[in-house]
């Protein structure tokens, strides 16, 4: 075979998401390889996502025998995008692994394009920077035809400089015609594992599309380091002929739309439900959107499409660290918006995130307020994380230390001089969890006995967990001012290598 496609996320190597069990298969590396496909290649997929450590790698290395593999993380999938370090652990494994065989190696994605030394001592011939699908055609030309041939000529990589510098070939314009694009090689993943996965755990089968690509906002703690502030969009009925394709194909049960923003474009998402409709193509779903874009215009449209649930990046109840995220979003607009999702049949999850520079308890208490008092079906927290890039990592760069990158997604740790210990946010996240699941029980009319004894259980666990959180609390720490980024007085004195 030509090339070999794989991608270091390991749900294997996430306790919590395996846990979960909602697996999904790697939507970029099967974008690229449907592109490679249409390319005339012949292309397989090693999906990381199902197996069971490095070491099936190795034998899909020796069992393909490909000329060349490729490591093209999924810019789709959040966790992905964090850049977790034992992901990255494996990612550099997976390299040294086909390098030892003697496989040329390509790498592309979030933690790629922030870090492409790394990756090119760990033994990549290049690294693609930024969206990936053209860049990589090209290079895979080039090296197919001649593994030592020289790459740069080919736009949009980091190449091996002088010592442990890199150097890097002229950028690559984004595609605008998203269209243009092949379907996915869902193919060239085990489809039927994902649906065992689901239905037995979930009683459903849920699977992945994209249909925009980027996003233009400017919240200064988020990282865009493959597409920028550029913003594309796929057509609504080239997207319902993709959904009118996958349902005939698959039958998924549940479409999870990857999307940072779905339906931001005015207007598209009316004439995505009119096509999907159209089509007999109406599949129920979920997606993330904002605030301030779900008019109940666009609510009565996204339920018409079947949109089953829609995530609202909430972040905070508090005001001021909403402004200082520059999230663009009042508390107003939040309430609203889940109201008139509610009103028309959505159900609504929020992602909350702790630990922004210069929080206190009492914006704290104003999130835990928000979530009492909106009361969305779902929630997911986070604590603040310094990514490259970012406004946000510049502020903090010179408090951050060794651990840049949390391990898995239940780390949680405070890697910078946060406005207090990582202990607070992982007790703060279980009270969280613990107060909502058990509002949620409360709101549930005629429960069964299995619901009345989880009610007992997070009830009687909740003064454990605020007594956690006070004795955290009033631990010694850092913060800084949410304005300025100076330290405040009260926070001057700096932990201990213990206590930290």
């Amino acid at each position: 075979m030509s090339v070999l496609i794989g991608q270091g996320y390991y749900l294997r190597f996430d306790p919590k998401l395996r846990r979960a069990a909602q697996p999904y298969p790697p939507l970029g590396a099967l974008y690229a390889a449907a592109v490679l496909r249409q390319d005339g290649h012949d292309v397989r997929v090693f999906d990381a996502m199902l197996a069971d450590g490095e070491a099936d790698w190795g034998r899909c290395l020796d069992e393909k025998r490909p000329a060349l593999a490729v490591l093209y993380e999924d810019s789709f999938n959040y966790l992905s995008k964090m850049c977790l370090g034992r992901m990255r652990e494996a990612s550099h494994r997976m390299i040294r692994m086909a390098r030892e065989r003697g496989v040329v190696v390509l790498a592309a994605g979030s933690d790629a394009s922030d870090h492409a030394a790394e990756y090119l001592r760990a033994g990549a011939r290049a690294v693609i920077v930024g969206e990936g699908e053209a860049t990589l055609a090209e290079a895979v030309n080039v090296l197919l035809r001649d593994p030592g041939a020289p790459l740069d000529g080919v736009a949009g990589l980091a190449l091996a400089g002088d010592g442990l510098r890199e150097r890097r070939t002229p950028g690559r314009p984004l595609l605008r015609d998203l269209d243009s694009l092949p379907r996915p090689a869902f193919d060239l993943v085990d489809v039927a594992e994902y649906r065992r996965i689901w239905r037995s755990r979930h009683g459903y089968h849920s699977m992945n599309l994209v249909t925009t690509r980027g996003c233009p906002y400017h919240c200064n703690w988020c990282a865009k380091p493959i597409y920028g502030q550029r913003y594309a969009v796929r057509s609504a009925e080239s997207m319902a002929e993709e959904i009118a394709w996958l349902k005939a194909t698959y039958a998924p049960d549940h479409i999870a739309f990857m999307d940072d923003i779905f339906g931001l474009k005015p207007g598209w998402v009316e004439r995505f439900a009119d096509a999907v409709e159209a089509k007999d193509a109406v599949v129920p779903f979920k997606c993330l959107s904002r605030a301030d874009l779900l008019t109940p215009e666009v609510l009565r449209a996204l339920r018409r499409a079947g949109c089953r649930t829609v995530w609202i990046g909430a972040e905070s109840g508090s005001q001021r660290i909403l402004d200082a995220m520059e999230k663009g979003i009042t508390i107003g607009e939040i309430e609203s918006a889940t109201r008139e999702a509610k009103r028309v049949g959505i159900e609504v999850g929020f992602f909350l995130q702790f630990g922004y520079p210069g929080e206190t308890l009492a914006d704290v208490e104003a999130t835990r307020a928000l979530v009492k008092r909106c009361a969305p079906d779902d929630i997911g927290i986070s604590v603040s994380y310094p990514l490259p890039g970012t406004p946000f990592f510049d502020r903090v760069r010179h408090e951050l230390r060794r651990k840049q990158n949390w391990v898995d997604s239940a780390d949680l740790a405070m890697m910078y001089e946060g406005p207090f210990r990582t202990g607070f946010y992982r007790a703060l996240h279980d009270l969280v969890h613990a107060e909502f699941r058990l509002g949620r029980l409360a709101r549930r009319p005629g429960q069964s006995l299995r619901a009345r004894a989880a009610r007992l259980r997070y009830a009687g666990a909740l003064p454990l967990h605020r007594m956690r959180v006070e004795w955290w609390a009033r631990q010694p720490h850092r913060a800084l001012d949410v304005t300025a980024g100076r330290l405040s007085p009260e926070a001057a004195r700096r932990p201990t290598p213990e206590e930290a």
